[in-house]
């Protein structure tokens, strides 16, 4: 009787674990997934911040030159 009560004991602690490692995974995917979503849309944010810079420095490099030819 003893040892039925201990393998059912063992069998059910191991699916107890089972069941924490699965749990476990599976929270550590969707937290993995929230922070690649968070990365890139910081990425995204920081790509339009760059393209913004670019398009603002050729912008003001355009002025300065005209402003030059016009002086000169």
């Amino acid at each position: 009787m003893m040892m039925i009560v201990m393998v059912v004991v063992e069998m059910v602690i191991v699916l107890v674990i089972v069941v924490i490692v699965v749990v476990v995974v599976m929270v550590v995917m969707m937290v993995l997934a929230m922070v690649m979503m968070a990365v890139m849309m910081v990425v995204n944010v920081m790509v339009v911040a760059m393209l913004l810079l670019m398009v603002v420095v050729v912008v003001v490099m355009v002025k300065v030159t005209v402003v030059v030819m016009v002086v000169t």
